[in-house]
């Protein structure tokens, strides 16, 4: 039987006369039915780690707005937590965690297989997605890259420049492997366990490659991504993967092939006629809308969004920002870019 679902013909390498679309964090604090249930789980955690609550809010932005696909409601810091890390979030900061400076703190992780006990009530969210879904509407399951974990577990936090993990990778560079290779073993676990449950599709989203440079990218940011991908490939025959490498510029090209990735997602800051001549070369392509238009609207978000599905119309396209929707983004507009991919 054909494939009837449009971003997995995406993925498939299909040229589509409309691109599948869906938003990375479509599922957000923008919405006021997210606010009304994120309320009712009573912190961010407690609605991550309540499959119910998180399987509703993934599905919020379906009805909503109709999108190609769905994206699983968690965070990639929960891997960390799973291993060991305390994981907190501070009110209009974000998050924090206990910081990996030292061989007694990689000591005191977990294993890679021992976190399913924590990340139990994820797998179950999955399998309610795969049932509450419609049937023309696949699930994407996540995680964060191991560079981009491992630069919040020896920060503790986010950073402007990831400093503490460059710090760390050229003084202590065993630990600082170490550690990587802890996460990437933990990130085959999870996404696999993730496929097992139901999801058709996953991401890998690496969120400060941008910082890595050189040989660093190669190592830190390709490397991982190259390895996750082959071993859910090798579990998981046919699964889709879409890689992430956020601010990679010119590292963009390439990055398929060298990976093994289905898909890469596009950050705003690269030209989309550019991507389509050297990075769509290699496959499908995801991006690459600015957020910023889906809190100003107008005339900009109308015609910004059709050039990016002109630019990319040769070749196989899924159309999403370039990162995730804020805040402070209005539904309305949101509707009005779908309005635009899909010719209304």
């Amino acid at each position: 039987m054909a494939e009837t679902k449009k971003l997995l013909r995406a993925l498939a390498g299909e040229v589509q006369k409309v691109p599948p679309i869906w938003m990375m964090r479509q599922a957000g604090r923008y919405l006021p039915e997210y606010r009304a249930t994120r309320e009712q789980a009573g912190d961010f955690l407690s609605l991550c780690y309540t499959p119910d609550l998180a399987a509703e809010v993934t599905l919020q932005p379906i009805r909503r707005f109709g999108f190609d696909a769905a994206i699983l409601f968690a965070d990639i810091l929960l891997v960390p937590q799973a291993l060991g890390a305390d994981l907190w979030f501070v009110t209009g900061e974000g998050p924090r965690l206990s910081t990996i400076t030292r061989q007694a703190g990689f000591d005191a992780l977990k294993p890679a297989d021992a976190i399913h006990d924590t990340l139990g009530p994820i797998y179950e969210t999955v399998r309610i997605l795969s049932r509450e879904l419609p049937a023309d509407t696949p699930l994407i399951g996540f995680a964060g890259a191991p560079w981009t974990v491992a630069t919040y577990m020896i920060a503790g936090r986010g950073t402007p420049d990831q400093a503490p993990a460059h710090a760390l990778m050229r003084e202590e560079c065993a630990l600082f492997e170490a550690l990587l290779e802890r996460i990437t073993e933990a990130t085959i676990t999870y996404l696999s366990a993730q496929i097992e449950a139901g999801a058709e599709v996953v991401k890998i989203f690496d969120s400060w490659a941008g910082s890595l440079r050189g040989d660093d990218f190669d190592r830190y940011a390709v490397e991982p991504a190259r390895r996750i991908t082959a071993a859910l490939k090798e579990r998981h025959p046919g699964i889709p993967v879409i890689g992430f490498p956020r601010e990679a510029g010119e590292r963009y090209v390439g990055f398929a092939s060298a990976t093994g990735v289905d898909c890469v997602a596009l950050d705003n800051s690269v030209d989309p006629a550019w991507a389509a001549a050297h990075v769509q070369a290699d496959g499908c392509v995801q991006g690459n809308l600015a957020p910023g238009h889906m809190v100003t609207g107008g005339r900009a978000l109308v015609d910004e969004t059709r050039a990016i599905v002109e630019a990319f119309s040769g070749g196989p396209h899924i159309f999403n920002l370039g990162h995730g929707i804020t805040p402070d983004a209005d539904p309305d507009n949101v509707h009005l870019m779908i309005e635009a991919v899909r010719g209304g």
